[in-house]
């Protein structure tokens, strides 16, 4: 059983002659320090994770300079040094090996596994467009007993909670350890995925972390909210040295739970100067995306307006980004534009590798939609008729039925909001409601094929019309609904 006592020295990978003793961010060779940079440790890190296979140059650039911008003689550089170390080459020995398509792929055989403090996954991709909101996470996670990031799906907050694990490694004593609890189906599993994780008896885990420093994070909670908020009550009564990072569309709701809202990349107006859209966060990503798909690519000025309009139509969401860059070498930056007029089909084809519901934009709101209540269903897809923001009173106005009476939609609203499907505004005149454009298509087509749409509509269309001259004694609700045709 792993106790979490630090060992008094660290063990190490061993290839050939060589020892990578990583925590230490040490390479000897018969026991002598090599001397190596930090460039070329961090490459060497990524390539002994995926020892055997190839990772792509774009893949390598992006998890160890995920915050600038360089070009592939940088990688080769330091590619160069850890050749030369190892004498890669002589005598028959071969330790990268290079492939002008597939990327670099460390090949030797390694002799024994590193006993880590962690089990991050490495990240093939940059964090783009986060810092403000890393620079507060690293302040506050540690002084947290639970923090929550909190959004809708696709926004990143797995990439989120991952990249602060990765920046507070060092931080825990006992390290940072990631759970990805999104295939977990049965709550009663929760502790039990954790303490296979840490190598822990399943039973009385909190009494057993109780003198452990350490990160926990705990991935994709939506679906299990009873289990990790039990968790986290029984952590912070035994386990007060545990910090509990969450990533969730809705938060716990615990007393000393901190809510972090992620929001989309930001956006920024087509109208704009081409250099304020190459800083844009959103269109830095969907170009970033679709320059590691096409090699070679850069955006004209044309281009970087469609981009912008692109991002705009996809609230900034990383993921909807990515899979629009994945049809940019089929149809073009236009053609990507023109196609999502006819809804989010066209988001249907990313990664292979990744998880089921984050392949499409569509499996991802189904994820989202098949875990609400009926009532909480019904009401997200008649509110798919707002086309701009709108109040409580508006939407009790156009969506209440005799099977979904008034008293229950301030309760329902709110219930979607805290799911991160609709968003909230605060203002001088109350509180409004916010769509996504991707969630909005996505309800609308649900109402669509559910064959009252027409109904709702009408009803939208009548309030909307309504509101404005209703004070007015002159002109009756039947006089309204003539002016808008709708007799």
């Amino acid at each position: 059983m792993n106790s979490f006592v630090k060992p008094d020295t660290e063990p190490a990978v061993g290839f050939g002659p060589f020892a990578f003793y990583r925590q230490q961010r040490l390479v000897t060779r018969d026991g002598e320090p090599l001397p190596l940079g930090g460039r070329a440790l961090d490459i060497l890190q990524v390539l002994a994770d995926h020892a055997g296979s190839y990772v792509s140059k774009q893949a390598l650039i992006a998890c160890v300079w995920p915050d600038s911008v360089v070009e592939d003689i940088n990688l080769r550089v330091h590619i160069a040094a850890l050749r030369r170390a190892f004498d890669d080459g002589r005598d028959g020995r071969q330790y990268i090996l290079n492939d002008p398509r597939r990327g670099y792929c460390f090949a030797a055989p390694l002799a024994s596994s590193l006993r880590e403090k962690h089990n991050l996954p490495a990240r093939l991709s940059p964090v783009i467009g986060r810092d403000k909101l890393l620079g507060r996470l690293l302040v506050e996670v540690p002084r947290q007993g639970l923090t929550t990031v909190t959004g809708p799906g696709g926004v990143g907050k797995s990439t989120v909670v991952l990249r602060v694990a990765e920046l507070l490694l060092e931080h825990f004593d006992d390290g940072a350890w990631f759970i990805d609890l999104a295939a977990v189906t049965d709550p009663c599993q929760v502790q039990a995925r954790i303490a296979s994780t840490l190598g822990l008896a399943p039973e009385a885990l909190s009494r057993q972390l109780g003198r452990c420093r350490l990160l926990l994070v705990l991935d994709g909670c939506e679906h299990l909210l009873g289990a990790c908020r039990a968790l986290a009550q029984a952590l912070r009564a035994s386990a007060p040295g545990v910090s509990l990072l969450l990533s969730s569309r809705e938060p716990l709701n615990l007393t000393d739970e901190h809510i972090v809202q992620l929001p989309g990349l930001a956006l920024a107006s087509p109208l704009e100067p081409e250099h304020q859209l190459l800083a844009c966060p959103a269109v830095q990503l969907l170009v970033d995306r679709v320059g590691a798909l096409q090699q070679g690519f850069k955006a004209s000025d044309r281009d970087l307006v469609a981009i912008a309009q692109i991002c705009q139509r996809l609230d900034g969401l990383p993921l909807a980004l990515e899979l629009a860059a994945a049809q940019v070498s089929t149809l073009g930056v236009a053609g990507v534009l023109e196609q999502l007029d006819l809804g989010l089909s066209l988001l249907s084809f990313g990664r292979r590798t990744a998880v089921p519901r984050h392949q499409s934009l569509e499996a991802l709101l189904d994820w989202s939609f098949e875990r609400l209540s009926g009532d909480e269903q019904a009401v997200l897809q008649r509110l798919s008729v707002f086309d701009r923001p709108f109040t409580a009173k508006a939407a009790m106005a156009v969506i209440s039925c005799p099977e979904l009476d008034v008293g229950q939609l301030p309760w329902l609203l709110s219930r979607l909001a805290n799911q991160s499907l609709l968003r909230v505004e605060h203002c001088a005149s109350g509180v409004r409601f916010h769509w996504l454009h991707t969630t909005r298509a996505y309800a609308r087509e649900k109402l669509r094929r559910s064959g009252q749409w027409d109904l709702y509509h009408r009803r939208y269309v009548l309030q909307d019309a309504w509101e404005p001259v209703h004070s007015s004694p002159a002109l009756s609700r039947q006089g309204v609904e003539q002016r808008v045709g709708l007799h």
